[in-house]
């Protein structure tokens, strides 16, 4: 017999687990269904946001603390310190949320999902097949590291983002495939023990996504540190070559190191989920096909964060779960009326040393639109009214904000500084609240603070 609920949430990712609280603390019948015990909280809090930047800030206080001096036996001892840490604040998350999801009164269910019906799932539990139904289905079940289909990419001396975390031996070289995000976060970490890193970057130039003075400026960031930049490298092949791993591109180069990091970004997690036998259609990019209300084609499910396609971060992940409220459950969330995807204001920061966060658009993008703009940027270390970067001996970056010269309104910024990615937070209300630049620039900021920035290029 088939076990019915009022709701079934596939995943315990940041949407579906909020969902299933709020709804079974309303009274409805809920379950939550996660394949791994390891992953109580979702991606980011096991594998992604939360240990990565444990592990970033135990590598920069590692790299002030030894100033650069540090040898290699107290690097790796510190870095296996770092991992210690990690995996033990990790751990106390992991119960904490599944305590938090079951004191809420969801029945929380360990085993693989897969769709029988539209509202119905089959779970494969350690005690056998269980059945289940429900007149709606959230799908939440994240995404995964990508690996591409090159020879070698199993040897044990190739990473993706999760293993990485757990590599036994700190690795006195490192290639890094991949300059994205991921790429970026690692080389800054790695670095910080005083790895030598290579990061091989698909496109003409380092950080490609960024306007090239932004770019350049965090590109400088990093070589500083020791990261070195290979452009228009498209890996062919890893071969493993007397105790280290040799990363071979298209082009005949190759680059030797003890381990490579392969970063080419993360898919949507559906090979298991059996979506065709719900009549749930995928997008061409193999993510479950939503429309601006995060409907699936079948009436009554929903998908959200990551397995829908869009932006991959925890906090768009949340507000997918406000956006499905407002659909599902309009009467009961009168406030969150009118709720979509449509026009989400998202900010974003890859977390260097310093912090590069943005929001909006480009410089590029904005000359490309053909709209008036004028462009408000400088180096942080030449902001005198911001003194707190210099007061933490971090006044490296640099500030740039895109106005719309016809109505004042803020475009788009790039921050690269102390602080960037709370910053980027107070712009992107501004940009969706139609809050002028003039406005923001003109603010009481308390003294010394980073939001002095905003005095400085938008007063």
């Amino acid at each position: 017999m088939a076990h019915t609920y009022d709701l079934l949430v596939i995943g315990f990712g940041k949407a579906g687990k909020t969902i299933a609280m709020k709804r079974a603390k309303a009274g409805d019948s809920v379950a939550l269904i996660e394949r791994d015990p390891q992953m109580y909280g979702g991606t980011c809090i096991n594998i992604a946001c939360i240990p990565t930047k444990t592990l970033l800030v135990d590598a920069d206080r590692h790299r002030r603390a030894s100033a650069g001096a540090a040898g290699p036996a107290e690097a790796a001892a510190a870095f296996a310190r770092s991992q210690e840490h990690r995996d033990g604040f990790i751990a106390k998350l992991n119960a904490a949320n599944l305590k938090m999801v079951a004191d809420a009164g969801v029945e929380v269910v360990v085993g693989e999902a897969h769709f029988v019906g539209p509202h119905a799932v089959a779970v494969d539990t350690a005690e056998g097949v269980v059945r289940m139904s429900a007149p709606r289905i959230v799908v939440n079940t994240g995404s995964a590291a990508f690996r591409p289909d090159l020879p070698g990419i199993d040897s044990p001396r190739v990473f993706d983002s999760t293993s990485i975390q757990h590599i036994e031996h700190l690795p006195a070289q490192l290639a890094i495939v991949g300059g994205g995000p991921i790429g970026l976060e690692f080389a800054t970490l790695f670095s910080a023990y005083g790895t030598k890193v290579t990061l091989l970057e698909t496109a003409a130039r380092p950080l490609s996504r960024f306007d090239e003075d932004v770019a350049s400026c965090a590109a400088d960031v990093l070589r500083a540190r020791g990261v070195e930049f290979v452009c228009q490298a498209r890996t062919q092949r890893f071969e493993d070559v007397d105790g280290a791993v040799r990363v071979v591109l298209e082009d005949g180069r190759s680059v030797v190191a003890d381990a490579a990091l392969v970063a080419v970004g993360r898919r949507p997690e559906v090979a298991a989920l059996d979506v065709a036998a719900a009549g749930i259609e995928l997008t061409e990019r193999g993510a479950i096909k939503v429309d601006e209300h995060l409907r699936t084609s079948v009436e009554g499910v929903w998908a959200a964060g990551d397995v829908n396609g869009g932006p991959q971060f925890t906090y768009v992940s949340f507000d997918d779960h406000r956006v499905i409220l407002a659909d599902a459950w309009p009467e009961v969330y009168p406030g969150l009326a009118g709720r979509s995807t449509a026009g989400r204001t998202v900010p974003t920061t890859t977390f260097l040393e310093p912090p590069l966060a943005t929001v909006g658009v480009s410089e590029e993008q904005a000359a490309a639109s053909g709209r008036p703009y004028a462009v408000r940027k400088a180096p942080i270390a030449s902001l005198a009214v911001m003194p707190r970067p210099k007061i933490l001996g971090e006044s490296e970056g640099m500030a740039k904000f895109i106005v719309d010269t016809e109505t004042d309104l803020i475009l788009g910024a790039a921050l690269l500084c102390t602080d960037a990615q709370e910053l980027i937070n107070t712009v992107a209300v501004c940009m969706a609240h139609g809050v002028s630049a003039t406005e923001l620039g003109q603010g009481i900021y308390t003294h010394p603070s980073s939001s002095e920035v905003f005095n400085a290029l938008l007063g």
